[in-house]
């Protein structure tokens, strides 16, 4: 292994996270960065909202009108969306909500057990489970890296 005098090597710690935050960072472009409650976006004519990397985020009307049908008044004027699941690399199986909001709107939809209670101000679901959320409710959930 040849070391050029000046450089860092790649082997280097703050070289590598400085490297995975940038990538992790290119990989959240793509989530919407404001997110906007059920009730105003069921009132926009194209329901959308901004990414983080500046590109139009649209939502799916059709799912927005199952998810007014079926959530009360009230949780529709607290639910923001998309939902946002976390992915934390120290959890390979799981991913976390982070809103109380969120975690009542997938109960009342029976997508996840009544059962499961915020602890630390998150409620972790297993990786499968999320995904077969995210296929029914496209557009209204998405995946953050962190």
């Amino acid at each position: 292994m040849i070391l050029m005098p000046g450089r860092p090597s790649s082997g280097e710690e703050s070289t590598l996270l400085r490297w995975m935050r940038f990538e992790i960072g290119r990989i959240n472009n793509g989530v919407a960065a404001e997110r906007k409650h059920l009730s105003t976006l069921l009132s926009e004519d194209k329901p959308s909202s901004v990414t983080k990397g500046g590109d139009l985020y649209e939502f799916d009307r059709d799912v927005l009108l199952r998810l007014e049908k079926a959530l009360p008044a009230e949780l529709q004027r607290r639910l923001r969306l998309p939902i946002l699941f976390y992915f934390d690399s120290t959890v390979p199986d799981s991913l976390f909500l982070a809103d109380d909001a969120a975690v009542e709107a997938l109960q009342h939809l029976g997508e996840i057990s009544h059962l499961r209670r915020m602890h630390e101000g998150r409620v972790w679901i297993a990786k499968p489970l999320v995904y077969a959320i995210v296929g029914r409710y496209p557009t209204v959930i998405q995946i953050v890296m962190r």
